[in-house]
């Protein structure tokens, strides 16, 4: 038996604004989250990508072709309510950065690491007061704790919305300074996502590609591009 998915039941899909936001219109009607709660955006420009999100759907809707509304659902329904525990479980990457464990060797794959991480913590300690420590190996590497609860500030201080891109951008990445100067334009989200492949790279380099993997580094690829997006859609 086929599963059963909803059917397209409106013929116009519209942008209305009001005080409280941007709504999106199938024909006359409001859009709601799957919790049934109203569906409102803080940017026209972002109500606009997901009526279009909405007018490219066919016979049949089928959410995983809308990924700007899934993150606004997640936004209003679930990082709303959670904010502090969201906010909080993003912050914790800044004790465990990507960016704070080095390589002991070979000398390639360091030099690779400094010349990609070193810029990033730099900017971090002189844009955001947050100097991070680095270690070589797993050993964990104990931060300032000053530099930590700034950092978390931050993170603190985010929009639902706004933190609901950001955490995929942190998560994907493994690294709260690599999301931090993703929304801080301090290089382009492609750079960035490269820079937080270089292990990756580096064993893909040594053993060879993996057709499986390959594609599930596309999708993550394609998560911090879309959450990059839909962060700068929020402003």
């Amino acid at each position: 038996m086929s599963e059963w998915q909803a059917k397209r039941f409106w013929e116009k899909t519209t942008v209305k604004a009001s005080d409280a936001g941007f709504a999106v219109l199938l024909d006359h009607r409001p859009l709601r989250t799957p919790a049934k709660s109203k569906f409102l955006v803080p940017t026209e420009k972002m109500a606009l990508e997901i009526a279009k999100e909405w007018d490219a759907q066919t016979e049949n809707i089928d959410p995983m072709t809308m990924p700007m509304t899934r993150t606004a659902n997640a936004a209003i329904d679930k990082v709303k309510h959670q904010h502090s525990e969201v906010s909080g479980l993003i912050a914790a990457y800044g004790e465990t950065d990507l960016l704070c464990y080095r390589a002991n060797e070979p000398e390639k794959l360091i030099e690779r690491q400094n010349a990609a991480w070193d810029p990033l913590l730099d900017w971090a300690a002189e844009k955001m007061d947050a100097p991070l420590n680095t270690g070589k190996g797993i050993v964990f590497v104990q931060q300032d704790q000053n530099s930590l609860d700034k950092l978390k500030s931050r993170v603190k201080n985010l929009d639902e919305f706004q933190l609901s891109a950001f955490y995929d951008l942190v998560a994907l990445s493994g690294s709260l300074i690599i999301g931090f100067a993703t929304i801080e334009n301090f290089l382009p989200p492609a750079e960035l996502w490269h820079r937080s492949r270089i292990d990756e790279d580096w064993q893909i380099e040594k053993w060879g590609e993996d057709e499986e993997a390959m594609e599930a580094i596309l999708v993550k690829k394609q998560g911090f591009e879309h959450a990059a997006n839909f962060y700068f859609l929020c402003k």
